[in-house]
């Protein structure tokens, strides 16, 4: 009847729930957000509101026009690291400061500053284009002048749209509750004044429809109640925000403690001088000479890195598909330590397949549903045999029922009690009506708004028993001979998850009979029906198999005993006021001694792969929460089965708390639990968090999987929140639909599954896959290569920097002290680009195992959670090696060299480059043919320059042999020992992956 929030455009064909997600709109960013007030939606007149609603665009973008240059910048400079280089090039222009052209600092830092600017303004430009074909969409508007067409972002509150698989004189207006973020709720009631009497009728959550709902046949008008940031979906997610991955935080603590070796050094140059003259200026001086300790270089090196990475994993023909819309933060996928996963759509296709239907005594399975079959055929047969005025009598009246009546009154139960609707469509030889009109099986599809409501229909019809017509008032079966059962639809309620139930009651148009059909969890059920003593136990067996057991009873009313029910439950319905606990009491009445009939399990298709992918992430050390919306029995069945829980694990099932009092137990005795996955659902999260926030973290941390059900968004990115908050490790969060937008963008790493559900989820991911199992790759593969490659470069970088910074200090030290830089111009720039960039940067392509191995052995991946590969002992390692080499060549030089000064630049120089090169030969483990070119391109570029730079370096004394021996014993000398350093440690101390290289 109403839409709460905007509908997909007609030209869909195929229904998906694919919630698209809006950010802030432009109001939001201009003013503050105002208290939600209910309102009173005039249907078809928009122009009638009694208050501003915000506009229905959608925006995902991080900045605006105005915003972009600002932003991006003070992004930049807010980090200790690029402000260093500011204050650095600026202080240029202070004559006394200036030691050397301004270029060789403002060019660099320009140069740095273009690359992160184009980088996100591509990212943006990207983001405003997706945005504008979702804003784009058309839509189909109904008006007194007739339906027109109307862009998603012009649509109002109180438009009237049309929804149809590719009317307007009425005085009527819908009253709706203020907008607030709980999904699963909806309380309104619709009113028609230009009738007699006037129509009200009560509205509920299963009156409407979600964001960008596509109908899979027929035509349905919805009213628009909210838009923009008053969408559901909206408030349940979070604005984007730009992710700064934790090794970008590690290579930012390591400049600031190279900045503090910078100070240190230049006071150390000061206080040798005994603070003479302007000291003061002095130290200004010797820390504009000893910038390089800090290498400027090492931003745009690692951006450009990730740029690479990005690339590479899009390029991966093993995970086809796949993008990567934020490249800042694929470092984050080589060390997760939790991974928190939606189910349905990430985990399972939300696909039911019908497995078991026990009767208490007897049970069938799929090899023997031909029974149960032959059992409807006979009865059907039977009566078609019988005169009306018997039939009834002769079921009715028989005291024993016969295994065949068993059957066949649970699976008239089974195929009556649901919320399933068979739609036709064309099949290319029978119309769209034909097929409606003649029941034609092969044009008819099954609807509905839960998948195993639809594979309980689909299994009746195998049995013999079709759902073959449905609308609101009545409900037509088709038996095995052909002919028709009609039923009228007198109730029906719903399934909400605090009721776990669902139930109808229906008349036989052939006998008059009223029947009221129930199906539920067995927690509740075991309530309601009437004594027995194997439901507990049988529920037990089904669902240790990892089934979806419902328990399905009937109860036979009287007409007087409706008549006296409906009264009551019509007067609870238009109630405003705690609607749901009036209309809930009246339920009840109707729910005792109802009469068991069955037991059915059905089963969700895990997608493809994903035990051994789990498996895969367990033994690299990541744990996995599960967070769903979904019914706790179906939670635990998911994990079940797909392996989640391994067959040697427990399952507590955290019981439903409401007080502080509930809760303290309740842990308490989860807490004598041990290596045991725990289920809970959000009500008692909620609980759990409010009062002991810390010490359900705690135990919660310590459990090998955790399951969460009926999670709303927001609570799932508070888990998220709370684990990064209680452990410090990184969390990686994997959803398909809108209801995950808020998770993955919480998370240190987002991926999201572009799935039935639609885009919205990969539209706000970091990272986007089309199979849950390509996750295990993108993981063990491209996460452990990117972070090991950026942990080699930065190191080497830092490496390249402080081998010049040692030997100007050594020059200095030489010559008194004297704040005289040692290379100047062309020679300092040369040095961190021509000379070394192409080499030290075709580290990204390195790789110390092939993916196979690394996918074969995830237990590789558990070592890089430790942060080795870029730790403070590391980079102390690249420290020695620096001091060590810079001295070598320094004093090599100085001892070696001839009359002039140039001599010295001229070998030292040389020499530092050679080192360079051998260096970057030393640290990779696996050769690519592009790091040969590098190594050959730069080495070239360094000779062919030679010839440019007199000024700097006396050609002619280069092509001397005196030059050439000096040279390479000062290169042998400063690589060789670590060259030697390196084969002990490989014969005696190897890494983990070294054995499965050899």
């Amino acid at each position: 009847m109403t839409d709460n929030i905007p509908l997909q455009p007609v030209r869909q064909k195929k229904r998906m729930d694919s919630k698209h997600r809006s950010g802030c709109c432009e109001c939001l960013r201009c003013c503050g957000r105002r208290d939600p007030r209910p309102r009173t939606v005039w249907l078809g007149h928009p122009e009638k509101r009694d208050q501003r609603y915000p506009r229905n665009v959608i925006n995902n973008q991080k900045y605006n026009f105005f915003t972009f240059l600002p932003g991006v910048l003070f992004n930049q400079f807010k980090y200790f690291f690029n402000l260093y280089f500011l204050l650095l090039a600026c202080s240029q222009f202070v004559v006394e400061m200036r030691l050397g052209a301004l270029y060789t600092y403002w060019v660099p830092l320009g140069f740095v500053l273009a690359v992160t600017v184009i980088r996100e303004a591509a990212e943006e430009i990207r983001c405003y284009m997706r945005d504008k074909e979702v804003n784009s969409q058309i839509y189909s508007k109904l008006t007194a002048r007739g339906t027109v067409k109307v862009k998603s972002s012009n649509i109002q509150v109180g438009d009237l749209i049309i929804v149809e698989k590719d009317l307007l004189q009425i005085r009527s207006y819908v009253y709706a509750e203020e907008p607030n973020i709980d999904i699963h709720n909806f309380v309104g009631t619709f009113r028609r004044e230009d009738s007699d009497p006037p129509v009200n009728e009560s509205l509920s959550i299963e009156n409407t429809l979600w964001a960008s709902t596509v109908i899979a046949s027929g035509t349905v008008v919805g009213v628009v109640l909210y838009t923009g940031r008053e969408l559901r979906s909206v408030m349940n997610t979070s604005n984007p925000r730009s992710k700064i991955g934790l090794f970008d935080l590690e290579v930012n603590c390591l400049t600031k403690i190279l900045f503090g070796a910078l100070v240190v050094v230049s006071l150390v140059m000061v206080a040798l001088q005994h603070f003479a003259g302007r000291w003061y200026l002095q130290i200004i001086r010797f820390l504009l000479l000893f910038s390089n300790i800090i290498p400027i270089s090492l931003r745009v090196n690692l951006d450009m890195g990730k740029i690479v990475y990005s690339w590479v994993i899009r390029r991966d023909s093993k995970i086809p598909g796949t993008v990567v819309r934020s490249s800042t933060i694929p470092e984050q996928l080589g060390r997760i330590s939790y991974l928190l996963t939606d189910k349905t759509g990430t985990l399972t296709q939300n696909e039911m397949v019908f497995k078991r239907l026990h009767l208490g005594t007897v049970a069938y399975g799929l090899d023997s549903m031909d029974e149960v079959q032959s059992h409807i055929f006979s009865i059907y047969t039977q009566q078609s045999q019988d005169p009306p005025a018997v039939k009834g009598l002769t079921l009715a009246t028989k005291v024993r029922k016969t295994m065949s009546s068993r059957v066949h009154e649970a699976v008239k139960a089974i195929a009556l009690c649901h919320n399933v609707t068979p739609v036709y469509e064309s099949n290319g030889v029978t119309d769209q009506a034909e097929a409606e009109r003649h029941y034609e099986d092969s044009c008819r599809v099954y609807q509905a708004s839960s998948p195993d409501e639809v594979a309980l229909v689909q299994w009746t019809e195998s049995v013999g028993l079709t759902l073959v017509g449905r609308d609101q008032s009545s409900v037509q079966l088709r038996t095995p001979g052909g002919h028709i059962l009609n039923f009228t639809i007198l109730q029906i309620f719903p399934f909400t998850y605090e009721s776990k139930r669902m139930g109808i009651i229906v008349r036989d148009e052939s006998t008059g009979e009223i029947t009221f059909y129930m199906k539920g969890a067995d927690v509740v059920m075991a309530g309601i029906v009437q004594y027995n003593d194997w439901l507990e136990e049988e529920c037990g067996n089904m669902a240790r198999e990892g089934l979806r057991v419902l328990v399905v009873a009937k109860k036979s009313l009287t007409e007087e005993q409706y008549q006296d029910f409906e009264a009551r439950y019509v007067q609870a319905k238009l109630s405003v006021h705690d609607r749901s606990l009036k209309v809930a009491t009246v339920i009840e009445s109707l729910e005792m001694e109802m009469e068991l009939l069955c037991l059915t399990g059905v089963e969700d298709q895990l997608q493809t792969d994903v035990r051994p992918t789990l498996e895969t992430l367990r033994n690299a050390g990541i744990k996995v929460w599960m967070l769903t919306g979904d019914k706790l029995e179906t939670a635990t069945c998911t994990a079940k089965n797909a392996h989640l829980v391994t067959r040697t694990q427990d399952i507590h099932i955290f019981r439903l708390v409401t007080n502080r009092g509930e809760a303290h137990l309740e842990l308490n005795a989860f807490r004598r639990k041990h290596d045991c996955a725990l289920v809970i659902s959000g009500d008692s999260l909620e609980v759990c968090l409010k009062y002991y926030e810390y010490e359900f973290m705690e135990l919660a941390c310590q459990c090998p999987a955790v399951v969460c059900c009926r999670c709303a968004p927001t609570q799932k990115a508070q888990i998220v929140r709370l684990l990064q908050e209680r452990t410090g490790k990184l969390t990686c969060a994997v959803g398909d639909g809108g209801n995950d937008v808020s998770m993955i963008q919480e998370a240190d790493c987002g991926v999201g599954v572009e799935g039935k559900e639609g885009k919205q989820a990969s539209l706000a991911a970091d990272f986007s896959i089309t199979q849950f199992k390509h996750l295990g790759r993108l993981l063990m593969v491209h996460g452990r290569n990117s972070y090991k490659r950026s942990a080699a470069l930065s190191q080497f970088v830092i490496h390249r920097s402080l081998c010049i910074s040692t030997m100007q200090a050594v020059f200095s030290s030489v010559f008194y002290f004297a704040s005289v830089p040692l290379y100047q111009g062309f020679l300092i720039i040369g040095y961190s680009t021509i000379y070394t960039m192409f080499p030290v940067f075709s580290l990204v392509l390195d790789k110390d195992v092939k993916s196979e191995v690394a996918m074969l052995y995830p237990e590789l991946y558990k070592d890089l959670l430790k942060g080795r590969p870029l730790s403070y002992k590391t980079f102390l390692i690249w420290v020695l090696i620096s001091i060590y080499q810079g001295s070598i060549i320094m004093y090599g030089a100085l001892l070696l060299f001839e009359s002039e000064f140039v001599h010295i630049v001229a070998i030292s120089f040389t020499s530092l480059i050679l080192t360079e090169l051998l260096m970057v030969a030393l640290t990779i483990q696996t050769w690519h043919w592009l790091m040969i070119v590098a190594e050959l391109l730069s080495l070239s570029c360094y000779i062919a320059s030679l010839v440019f730079l007199h000024e700097f370096i006396d050609v002619y004394f280069i092509a001397t042999l005196s030059f050439l021996w000096k040279v390479t014993v000062i290169t042998l000398v400063s690589c060789l020992p670590l060259y030697v350093l390196k084969y002990l440690r490989r014969r005696f101390s190897p890494p983990s992956y070294s054995k499965l290289t050899s």
